[in-house]
C-alpha cells in the first residue's frame, strides 16, 4: 500500500507545479499578445501597452494582408518547398540510412566516418554558394531543398533505428524473392513510421522556417518563402507592404506584423498535433542502438 505523502513532499510538489505553471504561462503570453494585437482595432494599438485580449475587435490587418496576392504567393512557395523538400529529405535519408545499418556492407565504416565528419566541419558559406551556383540553382527553389537533402544527425538516428530491426525479417523477405529496395519499401519503412513521422516533422519545420538560404540564393521576390516576406514586412511596415500605403488605410504597422506572424505560424502548428503521437516514440526508438 502506498504511503501518504509527507508535508515536505506535498510542499515540494506544490512549489514544483507552481514554477512549471509560471514557466508555461511565460511561454504562452507572447503568443497570446501576438494574437490579441492582430485582432485589435488600430486606434487602441496606437495607445500602446500590453494587450492580452482585444478590447475592440478589428479584422483590418487580415483584410489588408489578403488584399494582395503577395502573401498568398509566398505561402504557396513555403508549402511547396516544405512538402517537396520534406519528401526529398525522407527519401534520401532512408536510402542512405538503410544500407549503413547493415553490418555486411563493404566500406560502411568509412561512409559513417564521412557522415560524422560533416557534422563537425563544413565548407563554409562562400564555397557552399559557389557549389549552388555551379549547379545552376541560383534563383530556383531547388537551392532551398537539394543542398540540405540529408541531415547527418537525423541520418545517424534513423540508421540506429533501422539497425534494431531483426535480421530474420530481411532473410525471410529475401527467401520470398524481395531485393534490398523492396525490403526497404515494403517492410522496413512501414515498420518505421513513428521514426519517419518524427524526422518528417523535423525536416518540415526546418523548411517552413527557411530564411537565410532563401535570402542568399533567391533574388526574385516572387519566389520568396513566407519567412522572407515576413522580414520585409517587419522592416518596411512603417511605409508600405505590397502596393498600398498602410497609413492611407488607417492600419497600425504593428497589427500588420502580428497578423502576418499569426498567418505564418498557424499552418505548421496545425500539422504538429497529427504527428505529436509519433514524436516521443520515434525519438526514443531511434536514439538507442539495438
Amino acid at each position: 500500500m502506498k504511503q501518504d505523502q509527507t508535508l515536505g513532499n506535498r510542499l515540494f510538489d506544490l512549489v514544483n507545479y507552481g514554477l512549471l505553471g509560471l514557466i508555461g504561462l511565460l511561454c504562452i503570453l507572447p503568443f497570446v499578445y501576438v494574437l490579441a494585437v492582430s485582432f485589435t482595432a488600430p486606434h487602441i494599438v496606437a495607445q500602446g501597452g500590453f494587450i492580452l485580449y482585444p478590447k475592440e475587435i478589428s479584422l483590418a490587418a487580415y483584410q489588408y494582408i489578403f488584399s494582395t496576392d503577395t502573401l498568398l504567393r509566398s505561402l504557396g512557395v513555403s508549402i511547396y518547398i516544405t512538402v517537396l523538400g520534406t519528401l526529398i529529405n525522407l527519401v534520401f535519408t532512408s536510402l542512405l540510412a538503410y544500407p549503413l545499418s547493415r553490418p555486411h556492407l563493404k566500406g560502411r565504416r568509412l561512409m559513417l566516418l564521412a557522415v560524422l565528419f560533416t557534422m563537425l566541419f563544413n565548407g563554409g558559406l562562400i564555397p557552399t554558394y559557389y557549389v549552388v551556383r555551379s549547379l545552376n540553382m541560383i534563383d530556383t527553389l531547388w537551392s532551398l531543398m537539394v543542398p540540405v537533402a540529408i541531415s547527418a544527425f537525423n541520418l545517424i538516428i534513423l540508421k540506429n533505428f533501422f539497425q534494431q530491426m531483426p535480421e530474420g525479417i530481411e532473410d525471410s523477405a529475401k527467401i520470398d524473392g524481395c531485393n534490398d529496395l523492396s525490403i526497404l519499401a515494403r517492410i522496413i519503412i512501414p515498420l518505421s513510421l513513428p521514426a519517419i513521422a518524427t524526422f518528417g516533422l523535423f525536416y518540415a519545420v526546418d523548411h517552413w522556417n527557411k530564411f537565410f538560404s532563401a535570402v542568399m540564393y533567391i533574388n526574385n521576390s516572387d519566389k520568396w518563402p513566407v519567412q522572407v516576406l515576413l522580414r520585409e514586412i517587419v522592416i518596411n511596415a512603417s511605409s508600405r507592404v505590397g502596393d498600398t500605403n498602410i497609413e492611407e488605410m488607417n492600419i497600425q504597422p504593428l497589427t500588420i506584423k502580428m497578423a502576418v506572424i499569426v498567418f505564418a505560424t498557424l499552418p505548421i502548428m496545425a500539422v504538429y498535433p497529427f504527428l505529436q503521437k509519433h514524436f516521443a516514440k520515434g525519438v526514443m526508438l531511434g536514439s538507442v542502438k539495438g
